[in-house]
């Protein structure tokens, strides 16, 4: 399983008031919709996934909002790609094709939200990291 395309399609961030003390920060992904691509571009003989998501991030009580949307394709075994496909239908995914896409989906959205926050100076969602001074023995 390998991911072979990924793409925005909605990026939104909202600032709605001021934020004077520290926030409660939440994130969430959603997967909307999974389904099966042909594709007359690439000649494999995988199969590919395309993947709907949706990237919140809300700041409460309701002082800002991000919301990235998109896709992300990925070859799979054709096996395996019936197998998502099935369990899709009941809104479930194979653990190992939900950790790649949730972690492919964190990584890249994640990094696209900590640009805009910085844009419109909301503390980050996530900590980066940052150098202190050790104390001296």
């Amino acid at each position: 399983m390998r991911v072979i395309g990924f793409n925005f399609t909605k990026i939104s961030i909202e600032k709605l008031k001021e934020i004077t003390e520290v926030p409660k920060v939440k994130t969430e992904i959603n997967i909307p919709e999974i389904k099966g691509v042909k594709s007359t571009i690439l000649k494999t003989k995988e199969e590919i996934i395309e993947a709907k998501f949706e990237y919140i991030v809300n700041y409460e009580p309701e002082s800002a909002k991000i919301n990235i949307e998109g896709r992300a394709l990925l070859s799979v075994d054709p096996k395996i790609a019936r197998d998502i496909l099935k369990q899709w239908k009941k809104k479930k995914m194979p653990e190992e094709f939900r950790m790649l896409l949730f972690n492919v989906v964190m990584r890249k959205s994640a990094l696209k939200a900590l640009l805009l926050e910085d844009e419109l100076n909301l503390p980050l969602h996530t900590p980066l990291p940052s150098l202190r001074r050790t104390k001296e023995k």
